[in-house]
């Protein structure tokens, strides 16, 4: 069942809500990215929880018309003319108020949210109403997606994609440093704006599958996870798009294998398995990573004060110090230094004197400043230098242990 579903054979409704997931994926991860540098996160659960109040007044509108409340364009404009609006609603009480982000984050959301409730508790009363099945905006509903659904996906989510192409360097720019961003020229609050139009356009056409609880974690979590992975802005945008793909196909593949698992949550979940694996086994800024550059740090740390102790002919009362230092072959069993261990050790002790004499001279302030214990001062001084120290402090001592 799972190879047949990950090979899209399991009918054609399962196919197109994993394209759509997946195209979904692509520009929620992308679009995400610059959100999450202009450490702006929150701002995306605001604009979904806005969208509510817009799908319930444009089903209301659309009945009144003697249409069908559930044709899924006209839902999307609603969503989208409310989102706009609390997206406004928002900017102004940050920008014209004393209130902080979070705290217009909150009220908007609340306030929205709450209007959207209490619509959609109006709509069920109503002998259209009964059936409408608006709360799968919520939490997502796939179950009878059409071609027409996945259509409107896949163009929105494309034209979404041209548009970060055409905006990412001052995007980039303004979410590294909006100062810097306005003294070259570029208009931060139009591109703040555009970021969150953006941001609002993904939310409208994730409504469908993921819904707008949820649509906030397909922005976020990509991001985050690509994050871990490269430094450069414009690979973790690349790389969000790839996870944020990965996880919206994978999600839907998954929910299509059993009956009654909801597509929206399992994406989520899919992505947040997705940010767990790079959290520990990301090269750079993993768990993993960061694990075993403490140990080899731990390593060289031991290593270092086993050669000072053989240098100046003192026992090593460290298990764990002398098995390395045998493992390095820098030491016998019962802590006589070898060859290469008391060379090691010479060097080690004239280089702690040379970084004595160096942090003692103020001319030398910033070099002596690198001092940590463990870097060599070769990499500081140059060979000039460290001779000019040589002669100050006299011919190095020899190791006889």
């Amino acid at each position: 069942m799972l190879l047949e579903a990950l090979t899209l054979q399991l009918g054609y409704n399962a196919t197109l809500v994993a394209i759509g997931a997946a195209l979904l994926g692509v520009s929620s991860g992308v679009t995400g990215t610059f959100l999450f540098l202009r450490k702006r996160a929150l701002v995306s659960d605001a604009i979904s929880h806005a969208t509510l109040p817009g799908v319930a007044l444009a089903f209301m509108v659309v009945v009144a018309l003697g249409g069908d409340g559930r044709n899924l364009p006209a839902l999307l404009v609603g969503s989208a003319l409310s989102a706009w609006v609390g997206l406004l609603c928002l900017t102004w009480l940050t920008r014209r108020t004393r209130l902080a982000e979070d705290a217009a984050i909150g009220a908007v959301l609340s306030v929205f949210f709450g209007l959207g409730i209490v619509l959609l508790t109006m709509i069920q009363t109503m002998d259209t109403g009964k059936q409408a099945g608006l709360e799968g905006f919520l939490l997502g509903s796939t179950a009878g997606m059409l071609r027409s659904d996945a259509v409107i996906i896949a163009v929105g989510g494309a034209l979404t994609l041209m548009l970060i192409v055409l905006l990412r360097r001052p995007m980039t720019l303004v979410a590294f440093d909006p100062e810097y961003a306005q003294a070259r020229g570029v208009d931060v609050t139009r591109i703040d704006l555009a970021m969150m139009g953006l941001v609002m356009a993904v939310t409208v056409i994730g409504l469908k599958i993921v819904g707008l609880i949820l649509i906030v974690a397909l922005l976020i979590i990509p991001a985050v996870t690509a994050r871990f992975w490269t430094e450069r802005a414009e690979s973790v945008a690349v790389l969000a798009g790839l996870f944020g793909g990965l996880a919206g196909y994978l999600g839907a593949v998954l929910s299509a294998t059993a009956p009654n698992l909801p597509t929206g949550p399992i994406i989520v979940l899919v992505s947040f398995a997705l940010f767990v694996v790079s959290l520990v086994l990301a090269p750079g800024r993993g768990v993993l990573a960061a694990l075993l550059g403490y140990l080899r740090f731990q390593r060289r740390v031991h290593i270092r004060q086993g050669l000072l102790a053989l240098a100046q002919e003192q026992p090593i009362y460290e298990a764990l110090t002398l098995r390395l230092l045998r493992r390095a072959g820098l030491a016998r069993a019962d802590g006589v230094a070898t060859k290469a261990g008391r060379a090691r050790a010479a060097k080690a002790l004239r280089d702690e004197k040379r970084w004595e004499v160096l942090r003692a001279d103020h001319a030398h302030e910033a070099a002596a400043a690198q001092y940590d214990g463990l870097r060599d001062i070769e990499t500081v001084l140059t060979r000039d230098q460290i001779a000019e120290i040589d002669r100050r402090i006299g011919p190095p001592r020899e190791v006889v242990s």
